[in-house]
């Protein structure tokens, strides 16, 4: 138990340094540790979880803590809660003043645009990721296609996509 709770820690601490512009950035590499490396859970499992965490009021990374819960329990989610926030919001508050006392320099606005493309990919990254593993056949590629259609064209929240997504799967799948 102590090995996987250390593994929880370093992956989730990791993660934590990487999730540069949102939490979703990480997914990919959450999932490839989670499924890939340590065969903790399927694909299907995470995509599962990923699904609760967006459905589950909070914050929207709360698959951090599924995750953690379902690998090791009560323990697990505490370790990799604590590694995933922790870090990251250390820097985050460091970064805050270097970034203030810079904020009249021209080049500040240069690396803000250039990073954007950067965050644009990886979650486009993380988006492909979670549709590759919740699509096993042509009717839920099907309803992910249309949601991800509606979700781009219209400004409907994303939980009304996803109780429609779920109400479509489980009409046209029973």
């Amino acid at each position: 138990m102590s090995q996987t709770l250390i593994a929880l820690a370093m992956i989730f601490s990791e993660l934590s340094l990487l999730a540069f512009g949102g939490g979703n950035t990480i997914l990919p590499e959450m999932q490839r540790q989670v499924v890939d490396v340590h065969h903790w859970m399927t694909a299907e499992d995470f995509s599962a979880l990923f699904a609760l965490g967006q459905a589950a009021p909070g914050p929207n990374l709360m698959i951090v803590t599924l995750v953690g819960w379902h690998v090791a329990g009560f323990y697990g989610m505490l370790v990799s809660t604590l590694a995933k926030f922790g870090p990251s919001s250390v820097v985050t508050v460091l970064m805050l003043h270097v970034w203030e006392r810079f904020k009249d320099k021209p080049w500040r606005r240069h690396v803000q645009s250039g990073l954007l493309p950067v965050t644009a990919g990886l979650v486009a990254a993380s988006a492909a990721l979670i549709a590759h593993a919740s699509i096993s056949n042509g009717i839920l590629a099907a309803i992910t296609v249309a949601t991800a259609a509606i979700s781009l064209k219209t400004k409907i929240h994303p939980l009304w996509l996803l109780f429609g997504g779920a109400a479509a799967g489980m009409l046209l799948l029973r």
